[in-house]
């Protein structure tokens, strides 16, 4: 009997992270505001919809997807080693700059300082994105950045409710240091559950534009989809965020494929300072829903990005690349185009103007030895 036993040990966690790509893997019920969300025009017959055709995972594709978590994909899909990570400490005596800073925590998690405040996008403080912190995708190292660190933070921004964006135990620990939660619909209900009062949340429409004390938060539209469980796909709002403060112009993607929206927010609201974009977990049989490397570079170009800073890679294993597969090609890419990128370590302060990089995931890759795509 040990044998079995050790077997799913090891193949429950891959088939989980697999349902987290394709759509869920909590067996909650799900949770809405079915009066707030009926008047939005892309939701419909109970669920959301993206503004063009969109696959989430192909048709027949599924039992293929798992053998390869199971036998296939990259061997170099974590890398041996945890990645340097740049130990962050927030503290009263040390107030958020009035220009523009940031800090990658890695994975879509960024910290802006602008115009004298804190706003956190899509935390993920814990171990694993997963429902329970027993099975699912771990950390490849720990967060740079943890909850009791935190003084206090003017806004917290969600993209969408999967669990590698949503995380219930950063949310609940940063509630009482937070003035202000931002999401797209439906999210809001969720969070209420977990008991963050309901005074501190707004919720999104796709448009929807908020100004909170000087500073303008929109949701913005992205190409992907949303579920925690089973049952629940859809039943919420995915997005990706404008923030606007003092003259700058921030942009950070959420989770999305390649979509003309990008077109019309670089139209609407470009062009952006900074362009926080999404480069990983990408797939030949999910193409809709996550931007490879070369997509992201082209998205940035339509929205009016001056500097792309590369997300959502160096954290989970959460596709079949290598886990240093998407910024190598990224930063190829962005060399063709001549566009101006920042790639810093996890948790190092970023001033813009100021950052130079030094490509240290290089160090981590092969034994050191570069790798062409």
């Amino acid at each position: 009997m040990r044998r079995p036993v050790k077997l799913m040990k090891v193949v429950l966690p891959i088939l989980l992270t697999a349902f987290i790509l394709v759509g869920g893997t909590s067996f909650s019920n799900p949770v809405t505001h079915e009066d707030i969300m009926i008047k939005d025009k892309n939701y419909s017959n109970g669920k959301f919809q993206n503004y063009e055709s969109t696959t989430v995972l192909k048709s027949g594709t599924y039992g293929n997807t798992i053998y390869k978590y199971l036998f296939g994909g990259s061997k170099e899909r974590a890398p041996s080693l945890p990645l340097p990570v740049v130990s962050m400490n927030i503290s009263a005596h040390e107030p958020a700059s009035d220009g523009l800073r940031f800090f990658w925590l890695g994975h879509s998690g960024v910290l802006l300082e602008l115009g004298g405040k804190r706003v956190l996008i899509d935390p993920v403080f814990s171990e694993r994105a997963s429902f329970s912190q027993w099975t699912g995708p771990k950390r490849f190292q720990p967060s740079p950045l943890q909850a009791q660190d935190v003084h206090s933070l003017y806004a917290v921004l969600i993209s969408h409710d999967h669990y590698d964006h949503l995380d219930k135990a950063t949310i609940i620990a940063l509630a009482p240091k937070t003035e202000s939660f931002h999401v797209p619909l439906g999210v809001g209900a969720i969070m209420e559950r977990w008991g963050i009062p309901k005074t501190k949340i707004h919720e999104y429409a796709w448009w929807g534009e908020y100004n909170f004390k000087g500073m303008t938060f929109v949701a913005t539209p992205a190409r992907h989809f949303s579920g925690r469980g089973i049952f629940d796909r859809y039943r919420t709002l995915w997005c990706s965020w404008v923030v606007i403060q003092g003259g700058k112009k921030i942009f950070h993607s959420g989770d999305t494929g390649m979509t003309s929206q990008f077109h019309e927010i670089g139209a609407k609201y470009g062009p952006f300072d900074l362009a926080f974009i999404k480069i990983a977990a990408y797939d030949e049989n999910w193409p809709d829903i996550h931007l490879t490397p070369e997509e992201a570079v082209a998205a940035n170009q339509v929205l009016g990005g001056r500097t792309l800073v590369p997300i959502h890679w160096g954290v989970f294993d959460l596709a079949l690349h290598s886990w240093h597969e998407p910024i190598e090609r990224l930063v190829k890419s962005a060399q063709l185009n001549k566009m101006h990128i920042l790639v810093p370590k996890m948790g190092e302060l970023v001033d813009p103007d100021k950052y130079e990089n030094d490509y240290w995931w290089r160090k981590f890759m092969n034994d050191g030895k570069n790798v062409s795509f």
